[in-house]
Parts: structure tokens; C-alpha cells; sequence
């Protein structure tokens, strides 16, 4: 089989039938090499967050990415890994007829899911103060778009309410059921406020349920367990690599500066080898040289 994965991702429907036996548990990723990186530790499923990619340039998590960006990453991501890939598109990138673009774009770069959210644009990071939310019926509407353009039917359609901040705990919770209603697959409550509102919501809200366990925000960080015992099906980390990479690289950057050499942290460093072997160097050569029979 050819190195180069082809898009195959266990198909649009790999995350549905994850959920389904299982409990998901997503990291963030924010290209090929991290994603790569992901599932050789061990996880079923990726996410690709719109704040990870945001920030990769430099940009703050303000609806500033366009689709096509986005569309482009989804299909960087899945051409090097066939794991399913839940993908972030903010508010869908406009109204009805952009959120149905929007699908048409995610699903045919081979994501498995997308989710999208009920805030006005320019949309803000879930876990800061000042969102504002599009009415229960645009949203709605929204959804609807959404479940209806998908070619798949398993292809995931996750309906993300930022509601908690804006209306409380039941405003919530009733945007959740109409949102269900409209088609969605899922709901991704977004910023709950302590352990007791995740179980709340969980014995009120009956549809497959997403939670995001990011970190310096509102949410309490629970554990993968604690969630599925819950009643949850499915966990983002949307910012916890990135933001280690982060700190990394500005730790190598600055010993690197100070020093004028990196001979005293090699030790910090992944090897040529290791990273070879992460990308499989060596069957690409291998490819090569299978059309080149006459090279020595």
C-alpha cells in the first residue's frame, strides 16, 4: 500500500460508528505532522480546532480564518493519517447558504464531522465573556442546512450552543432540543461551569454529547472516565499539544538566542531518525526507487 494515505480515513462514517462503541477521545491537532503524531500515541480520533489553526498564524480565534483555510488543513490532515477527524467551522462561515458550502467542503476534504456554533460573528472563543448568539430559529436553520447537504448520512453533524454564558444553564439546555429537533447528531455544550452542570445536562439533553475538556477556561477538567460515566460520548482537547509545542519552541528559541548553539539541549530535541520514522521517510524512498529500478 502507497505511503501516501489517499484521503482514506475509515470513510465519513468511522467517527459515528466510533461513538457508537465506544468512548472518543480527540486531541487537537493543527497539521499533518502533528496529527501523525496523535495517532501513533494511541488515539482513535482527531480534532481540528479553529483556534489551533487560527493561532498557528499568528491570529486570534476571531472568525478570522476563512473556509478554504480551513478546507485546505482538513485535507493536508487526512491525507497522512485515517483516523476520523472532527472539524471546527466556527459559525459555518456566514449564513444558510454558506453553512451549506461549508459541509460540502469539510465532508469532501474527508473529514468525519464538523461542528458549528450558535454565536453571532464575529464569533469569540467559547471560554471568554461578551459572546452574543444568532437566534434559536437562524441556528436552527443552520442545521437544517447542514443535515440536509451532507452526502453521507453518517457523516457528523454536531450542533455546538455557547448558550451556558449568555442565557444561563436552561437556555442551554432548550437550544440543545431544538437543535436536535433541526438534525443534529450531537451537542457539544460549550464552557459548562462545574462538574454538577455536565451531569445536568447530560440527564436532560438525550442525544450523543460532546464535551470539551480545554484548559485555563470555565469548564472543571474532568477525565475521559468521569465524562463517559456520565453520559458523554465524545472529549475534545482542542489546545493542550499546541500549547505545549508552543512553550517548547519558545524555550528552544530563547536558549538558542542566549547561546548562539544548540549542542547544550540536544537532549530536548527529536532526532533526524525519530522523525523519519514518524513520516516514514524510508518508504517514500522506497516508492522512488520501485519506478527507478536502474538507480544503484
Amino acid at each position: 500500500m502507497s505511503i501516501l494515505k489517499d484521503n482514506v480515513n475509515q470513510g465519513p462514517d468511522a467517527l459515528m460508528r466510533l461513538a457508537k462503541k465506544s468512548f472518543v477521545a480527540a486531541p487537537g491537532v493543527f497539521d499533518g505532522i502533528s496529527a501523525m503524531l496523535a495517532e501513533r500515541a494511541g488515539f482513535k480520533a482527531l480534532y481540528l480546532s479553529g483556534s489551533g489553526l487560527a493561532g498557528r498564524s499568528g491570529l486570534p480565534d476571531l472568525s478570522v480564518t476563512t473556509l478554504s483555510e480551513v478546507a485546505d488543513e482538513t485535507r493536508r490532515i487526512t491525507s497522512v493519517t485515517r483516523l476520523p477527524l472532527i472539524v471546527d467551522v466556527d459559525t459555518g462561515f456566514g449564513e444558510v447558504l454558506n453553512v451549506i458550502r461549508t459541509v460540502r467542503a469539510i465532508e469532501s476534504a474527508g473529514a468525519s464531522a464538523i461542528h458549528i456554533e450558535d454565536q453571532e460573528l464575529p464569533k469569540k472563543c467559547g471560554q471568554l465573556s461578551g459572546k452574543r448568539l444568532v437566534t434559536e430559529e437562524e441556528m436552527a436553520r443552520k442545521v437544517r442546512a447542514a443535515a440536509a447537504t451532507k452526502k453521507n448520512r453518517d457523516f457528523m453533524v454536531i450542533a455546538r450552543t455557547d448558550a451556558r454564558a449568555v442565557e444561563g444553564f436552561n437556555g442551554a439546555v432548550r437550544r440543545a432540543k431544538l437543535y436536535i429537533e433541526a438534525g443534529a447528531d450531537a451537542i457539544f455544550p460549550e464552557a459548562l461551569e462545574s462538574e454538577d452542570e455536565f451531569r445536568k445536562f447530560a440527564k436532560q439533553v438525550k442525544a450523543p454529547l460532546l464535551a470539551n475538556m480545554t484548559e485555563f477556561g470555565r469548564s472543571p477538567m474532568l477525565t475521559s472516565r468521569e465524562l463517559e460515566s456520565m453520559g458523554y460520548r465524545m472529549v475534545i482537547f482542542p489546545l493542550t499539544a499546541f500549547r505545549a509545542s508552543l512553550l517548547s519552541m519558545e524555550r528552544a528559541y530563547s536558549m538558542l538566542y542566549r547561546r548562539g548553539t544548540q549542542r547544550e539541549f540536544l537532549d530536548k530535541l527529536m532526532t533526524r531518525k525519530e522523525f523519519y520514522d514518524i513520516i516514514g521517510y524510508d518508504g517514500y524512498e522506497k516508492e522512488d526507487k520501485a519506478f527507478y529500478k536502474w538507480r544503484k
